[in-house]
């Protein structure tokens, strides 16, 4: 079975988008829409599109293409919600960029509609298909960390600064889609404390605590105004720290091994170690990607990044801002919608 698809967005993710689906032989791109014509222009040099492709700058030009199967949602996320409901309407399959949307209650009317509409709804929570993600799922789920003890995150960068949202909406969503993961729970409270420099309203720089159930507690350090660079990951336990270091050289998933031994009122670190854990090969985007369209193919519900589980970090994630905006008071996180 091909599956005829549409691209709405062009920008930075949204070619990454097109150039998977053109290499995949179950897709045939037949629309990529975008605003800018400069953009579209340059998708059709770089690809040579065949002629039966439309390039269209609104989404009214090609919702109603007779051939449509379905579309990929790569556009600002406060157009998000509008576009996805359209689309499901319309009786298209959708993947969805991250956030969903920006609120809890139109994420959740997406994903009754996507069920009314017996079409399919997946959210592109990138990380989730990462094969050191996977990797380090099940290495915690082995118990070879000891007690898990807490976890951090740090994702920093210089730019890019989006407009639409701010770094806590930008960045969080990828440390707690992979803690939710690896933890087998989801937060029940949170705290944010945040600092503005650039865009009045849009925190730059934002302090995260996430507590969940079994009282392990996550920290995040996420800023998109540092020239240092960092994309990791930890998880510590009382025999050692799992780490996924996106940057690094050596392994993008290690393991720390390492323990404190006590005699009388000292402790000796002992059984101390560096383990680099083989991860196999794979651009996580084609992965989600392939997903995405074996989802549609069997018209059954993702397991990994369904609407629900988007729809939850969007609750989270307002949980949070909630608390931003109080100066860190301590928000509790509403009971997921769904699994």
């Amino acid at each position: 079975m091909t599956i005829k698809i549409a691209v709405l967005g062009a920008g930075r993710w949204g070619v990454h988008l097109v150039r998977n689906f053109l290499e995949n032989p179950q897709a045939r791109l037949v629309a990529v829409v975008d605003p800018n014509p400069e953009r579209l222009a340059a998708l059709q040099s770089r690809h040579q599109f065949d002629l039966s492709v439309v390039l269209a700058t609104d989404w009214a030009q090609v919702r109603e293409l007779p051939e449509l199967d379905a579309v990929a949602i790569v556009t600002p996320a406060s157009t998000h919600y509008t576009l996805i409901a359209d689309a499901l309407q319309q009786g298209y399959h959708v993947l969805a960029e991250k956030p969903l949307t920006l609120y809890p209650a139109e994420s959740l009317e997406l994903c009754r509609l996507a069920e009314q509409q017996h079409r399919q709804l997946v959210v592109d929570h990138t990380y989730l298909f990462h094969p050191a993600v996977i990797g380090g799922q099940a290495i915690i789920q082995k118990g070879i960390l000891g007690d898990l003890r807490y976890g951090y995150a740090t994702r920093t960068h210089l730019g890019p600064v989006r407009p639409d949202v701010d770094a806590l909406w930008d960045l969080a969503i990828h440390d707690i889609a992979i803690f939710n993961t690896w933890l087998g729970e989801t937060p029940i409270k949170v705290q944010a404390t945040g600092t503005v420099w650039l865009q009045s309203g849009l925190a730059d720089l934002v302090w995260v605590t996430l507590t969940y159930p079994s009282g392990f507690q996550a920290y995040l350090h996420l800023c998109w105004f540092n020239p240092d660079k960092q994309r990791r990951l930890g998880v510590v336990g009382s025999q050692g720290t799992l780490i996924f270091d996106e940057l690094s050289t050596e392994s993008p998933l290690t393991i720390q091994h390492g323990s404190l031994e006590q005699s009388g009122n000292r402790f000796t670190p002992v059984n101390q170690s560096h383990e680099v854990v083989n991860v196999e090969p794979g651009e996580p985007l084609k992965r989600v990607c392939e997903h995405f369209l074996d989802c549609v193919s069997n018209n059954t519900t993702s397991t990994v990044s369904s609407g629900w589980v988007g729809a939850h970090l969007v609750q989270i994630l307002r949980a949070m801002t909630e608390s931003l905006e109080q100066g860190g008071v301590p928000v509790t996180v509403p009971q997921p919608f769904k699994f």
